[in-house]
């Protein structure tokens, strides 16, 4: 259990934890992702970061975010429970879970599992086309494909040499704004 502003919360409610978390990691200079209960047996509690720079993370990074994070839950909160913590990077073949993640990654191809049946499917693999207020366009099979924001079950990009090319370019861009 985790005491989060007078109350009792399980480990596993993960919006309360980034409820918690997130201001601090913020102000650190990362985004958090994805709070995530993840291995009953195990009770891991992953958190998924990026750097507010689109740098990669870094294993520092995760250091750096998982003694923050180890420190607020110890300080601020009351955790009865035995848990491991995991904080982790993206990846480049990363899950797609903001609207703002859709948008910077226009023009790359993600695979998609939707809630429900969108024509005919709930699974769709393609380019990014754009994102028009809670809409995604994607061009799938040689059409384009609009995807309702709130009907997206999961999503990530697709290892490509776009996504390679994309990925180091950021990355130079990241090291150069430190120079």
């Amino acid at each position: 259990m985790v005491k989060l502003k007078g109350r009792l919360i399980r480990i596993t409610d993960t919006e309360a934890i980034k409820e918690l978390i997130d201001p601090a990691v913020q102000n650190s200079g990362y985004n958090i992702l994805r709070v995530q209960y993840m291995d009953r047996s195990n009770n891991t509690l992953q958190i998924m970061i990026e750097r507010q720079d689109c740098g990669h993370v870094s294993v520092d990074d995760c250091v750096i975010v998982s003694r923050l994070v180890s420190d607020l839950l110890d300080v601020e909160a009351v955790v009865s429970e035995r848990y491991t913590l995991e904080v982790s990077s993206p990846g480049i073949d990363r899950p797609l879970i903001r609207i703002a993640d859709f948008i910077r990654f226009q023009g790359l191809v993600a695979a998609i599992e939707t809630v429900g049946q969108i024509s005919g499917r709930k699974q769709f693999s393609g380019k990014i086309s754009s994102v028009v207020d809670e809409n995604i366009e994607i061009e799938c099979d040689g059409k384009s494909v609009i995807l309702p924001f709130e009907k997206i079950k999961c999503a990530s990009l697709v290892l490509t040499d776009e996504l390679i090319e994309n990925s180091r370019r950021e990355t130079s861009s990241a090291s150069q704004m430190e120079h």
